[in-house]
């Protein structure tokens, strides 16, 4: 698919992240874009081709436009432009009053999304993407990597519908009430508890300084927010102490992306895994 050529002077800067920075059109109202770091040319067609799938099965989710490029030969895609929207976690931190609220919502937004069953012959497995992100990692010794291995192995397998990034800054909501799920490139299929250890990292694993600049939240009340969704999620009658135990090596297994994309080890998610390795 050859990418459409756009002029980045019709647009106005809004936000960034880890891969990119988003943008509205100055005229368009209706129209977002969200760009790729210079380098990343086949992740974002990638994301475009699974958002238009994802849309399609009736997530809630911004409908995807074009595949674009920019003078200066920057990658991207062009959303329907969600008017007046709020990440959960901008609302958070800028309200921790209330944390029952938006993470109650948040949690429903979750629940909706694991009910969903998807076609294995039309979304990949997660585990396959740990798979070879385990196999091409240099940091962990053969024999980490054959328990990590035996560990995602032996996991029982769901075809579940997954974010594949699931975090409070990946859902939005606007001032009428609607919800979306944003950043699909990762979306798959699988058991539950490979998506909710993304909320635990975000909220537990990752350090003060990371959490204040991407969550725009302290960490305390990054903390706060994951024991309020622990029984949300998962039940009044599983104890947080159960709960952490449970998920925290399904945390841990995002170092395998993390180190991948930071090119070294990371202890702090490392520690996670403490109890597969």
């Amino acid at each position: 698919m050859k990418p459409i050529k756009i002029s980045l002077s019709d647009y106005v800067l809004t936000g960034g992240g880890a891969n990119g920075e988003s943008y509205d059109h100055r005229t368009d109202t209706s129209v977002m874009l969200k760009l790729y770091f210079p380098g990343k040319i086949s992740q974002p067609l990638d994301e475009m081709l699974m958002a238009r799938k994802v849309y399609e099965l009736g997530i809630p989710t911004p409908e995807p436009g074009e595949y674009v490029v920019t003078e200066d030969g920057r990658y991207g895609i062009r959303f329907r432009r969600i008017k007046g929207k709020t990440s959960y976690s901008r609302a958070i931190g800028d309200n921790p009053e209330k944390i029952p609220q938006y993470v109650s919502e948040f949690a429903q937004m979750c629940l909706e999304l694991h009910k969903i069953q998807l076609n294995p012959n039309e979304f990949g497995n997660v585990k396959d993407r740990y798979f070879r992100l385990l196999e091409e990692n240099p940091f962990f010794t053969v024999k980490e990597k054959d328990r990590l291995g035996r560990f995602i192995a032996d996991t029982p397998d769901e075809n579940t519908a997954l974010h594949g990034d699931l975090q409070f800054s990946n859902a939005i909501f606007t001032p009428e009430g609607k919800r979306y799920f944003i950043d699909l490139g990762d979306f798959g299929r699988g058991n539950h508890l490979f998506d909710v250890g993304m909320v635990y990292l975000c909220c537990y694993l990752s350090d003060e300084e990371f959490i204040q600049e991407t969550y725009h939240m302290t960490k305390p009340v990054a903390m706060k927010s994951w024991d309020t969704f622990a029984p949300l999620y998962f039940g009044e009658g599983i104890s947080l102490k159960d709960t952490e135990e449970m998920i925290r090596p399904y945390a841990g297994l995002k170092t395998l992306i993390i180190e991948r994309d930071t090119k070294c080890p990371m202890p702090n998610f490392r520690a996670a895994l403490k109890s597969v390795l």
